[in-house]
């Protein structure tokens, strides 16, 4: 009787205390509306002939109301409505809608003595909006807790009398890109308290080594799904399909999972009780927000889109991150004129669409995803895996290191302390994991380097046309006339002893498809359906593979082999079977431990290409060559790239034993079902069973193939 009784005060004293808010804030639009009034001309809240300042008072808290209202009622509707819209076209909507609701609250005023300008209503609304959401009972915790609720949507979870002690839950935060190297100086310059305080506290940094794709597409697949088998890197040809796999596009990442689902008969990690958010896979997730892997469905199932309404569904939200929009766009122009001005190099071109790409990657998703986590928190989902990618599109196009990135990697520990903060209120406790899928290396661009690309000197060395430029750089000339000289002597071959000439040259040999992922490149010659081999590749283009392993620019050349199974190409003649490598010795040993046994499995894929070409790498500057617009890049071997790190919190058991290494994304991935299993039993299959869902269409890939350069 008396928990009732008490029960029903705590009720009555919430809805007080809501009606409190209520009145607060409605008080506070009021007063703003009225200050603008003053303050702009095109604004006004009289009648023609002039009010009392009471009756002004009183059209204020009308439009203050209305507009309250409309954002309440009106505003979810308008954001579900434009949920196909891309989310850049969102975020500058979102102003645009905003000033729209003011003015039909004006229109709803009596008498009509509301009036303003479409730009003025647009400017008014969003002031309100950022005032509305501004720190009201910021210091309350309990008022905090209830605003962390309303933004992420959620409803607080009932929990029945009785219930025992809440086991924990998991995040996992991957700061796409931030390699162990950055992180600990990071760290040591103070641009990252809050992770120096988890390392302080007790948190175990543990580096790890990636595959020979060190991408997210692999990386983040061996880590959501346990397998990136047959993954050789970012984007690739597929011979068997004809098909232009590429890990960040709808299909390719829904093709991608499905095969590891597949190979694995496992759904992922997130299979029970999870939530995915910002990531190009599912993890098996119920819960969805941003995953790229369902984007490529049709109909009610694609629920990955959900997570914008679940965000701007509060117009303070959309208000806030489109001006943050808008200020990334304004600093990374100013960044890049900087930089062009002052002739930074190494230094690649910044313009046209990249200002709002970088914007969305460090505004909008990382908004986005924060909020879902945080709603995921508060409603007590048992494991959650979220990706903010800022740092990584910043470094790409600004370098790994440098003012740039480190203004991302502050803003990145604010986004770990803010979901830091929200876990001292949700319903169970949660162990936090941050983790990286692959580090970054710097250095200038091929073509930046020796004034032609990747696929330049391909041709050359095949004897195909390329541009003028091309053929004026040393390279690209050096390379057409050993294509010229081997062209004249394969012509010239004489007959073997069956009376033939030795596998005739192909009278019209298909243009090889050349694809570049960071400093790693693949050619495939699409008219032969297998894997082509050393002596076939010879005998088709006999300067191609000697242009390619004596350039200064490329490490090694992997390629098949007829006599020797496969083998490694290097400048000054080097040729070592793959059988035979080792990380001591070779062309292999400047790029570092476990290089060989990464080359390695990857000349076990199916769908390798016919000729890899790791660019070179220089340690004592840890630069590589990129065969693609990027200065500091990732994709292959050589330096950073290949050095990700894994924090974890004490009550965690250590990655792997003292003195072992941790390796490839696979092992990274057992680690972790391993710490779920320790927070609160087995939440995912203990054991490989086939799965019973509805097998997931894949999106063929259609059309020419065309350049991408953003993974």
């Amino acid at each position: 009787m008396g928990d009732r009784r008490w029960g029903g005060a705590d009720r009555w004293r919430s809805a007080g205390s809501a009606l409190g808010r209520v009145v607060v804030v409605w008080a506070v639009s009021t007063l703003t509306l009225l200050i603008l009034a003053g303050l702009l001309p095109d604004f006004e809240l009289q009648s023609a002939g002039g009010d009392t300042f009471t009756r002004t008072a009183l059209t204020a808290a009308a439009a203050a109301g209305a507009f309250g209202l409309l954002g309440a009622l009106v505003w979810p509707v308008i954001v579900r409505a434009l949920l196909l819209v891309p989310a850049l076209v969102l975020g500058l909507l979102v102003f645009f809608l905003n000033g729209s609701l003011l003015l039909v609250a004006l229109w709803l005023i009596p008498d009509g003595r509301g009036t303003a300008n479409p730009e003025t209503a647009v400017v008014v609304a969003a002031v309100m909006s950022a005032v509305a959401s501004t720190g009201l009972a910021v210091r309350d915790d309990d008022a905090y807790r209830r605003r962390l609720y309303r933004l992420t949507g959620r409803t607080r979870p009932r929990a029945s009398e009785g219930t025992p002690e809440q086991v924990p839950g998991t995040v996992f935060l991957q700061l796409d890109g931030v390699g162990h190297h950055v992180l600990r100086g990071a760290v040591a310059d103070g641009l990252m308290p809050t992770v120096a305080s988890w390392i302080d506290a007790g948190h175990l940094l543990t580096p790890w080594r990636t595959d020979w794709s060190s991408q997210t597409g692999a990386s983040q697949l061996g880590i959501l799904h346990g397998s990136n088998e047959d993954v050789p890197a970012f984007r690739w040809y597929e011979k068997d399909t004809g098909r232009l796999m590429v890990s960040n596009r709808p299909a390719g990442a829904v093709e991608l999972q499905r095969r590891a689902v597949r190979r694995t008969g496992d759904g992922g990690l997130l299979t029970v009780d999870g939530a995915s958010r910002g990531n190009l896979f599912s993890g098996g997730a119920d819960q969805l927000a941003l995953v790229l892997s369902m984007a490529a469905r049709r109909g009610p199932r694609n629920r990955s889109r959900a997570g914008y309404f679940a965000y701007f569904s509060d117009p303070a939200n959309a208000v806030r991150t489109a001006g943050s929009l808008v200020a990334e766009c304004g600093r990374e122009m100013f960044q890049s004129t900087r930089a062009r001005l002052r002739r930074e190099t190494p230094r690649v071109s910044r313009g046209g669409t990249y200002p709002f790409v970088r914007a969305f990657a460090t505004v909008v998703e990382r908004d986005v995803v924060v909020s879902a986590v945080m709603g995921d928190m508060l409603a007590g989902r048992t494991a959650v895996y979220a990706d903010l990618v800022a740092y990584d599109e910043v470094a790409h196009h600004s370098g790994p290191h440098g003012r740039d990135t480190d203004q991302v990697l502050r803003r990145l520990d604010r986004a770990i302390a803010l979901i830091a903060t929200v876990a001292e209120h949700t319903p169970r406790p949660y162990r936090i994991v941050l983790l990286s899928d692959h580090g970054q290396s710097s250095g200038e661009t091929f073509e930046g380097a020796y004034g032609l690309t990747l696929k330049d000197l391909v041709r050359a060395g095949c004897g195909l046309p390329v541009p003028r430029r091309v053929r004026r750089t040393r390279s690209g000339s050096e390379a057409r006339d050993a294509a010229r000289a081997a062209l004249r002597l394969a012509l010239h071959r004489p007959v073997d002893e069956t009376g033939e000439s030795a596998k005739e040259l192909p009278a019209r040999p298909s243009e090889p498809v050349v694809l570049a992922s960071g400093n790693l490149g693949l050619v495939s010659f699409p008219d032969v359906p297998h894997r082509m081999t050393r002596e076939e590749i010879d005998r088709r283009h006999p300067a191609l593979l000697r242009t390619l392993a004596h350039h200064p620019g490329v490490g090694f050349v992997l390629v098949a082999s007829a006599e020797h199974g496969s083998v490694v190409l290097a400048r000054d003649g080097v040729e070592v079977p793959v059988a035979d490598l080792d990380d001591g010795g070779g062309p292999l040993a400047v790029f570092g431990r476990g290089a060989a046994r990464a080359v390695r499995r990857t000349d076990g894929f199916a769908h390798v290409a016919d000729i890899m070409v790791n660019s070179m790498y220089d340690p004592a500057t840890g630069t590589v060559h990129a065969f693609e617009e990027q200065i500091g890049s990732h994709g292959g071997l050589g330096g950073e790239q290949s050095h990700p790190f894994l924090l974890s919190p004490p009550e965690l058991s250590p990655p792997v034993g003292a003195g072992e290494e941790l390796v490839g994304a696979e092992q990274v991935h057992r680690v972790l079902r391993r710490w779920l299993r320790e927070c609160s039993g087995p939440q995912v299959p203990l054991e490989n069973t086939p799965s019973t869902n509805e097998p997931e269409s894949v999106i063929p890939v259609d059309g020419p193939v065309v350049r991408d350069t953003s993974h």
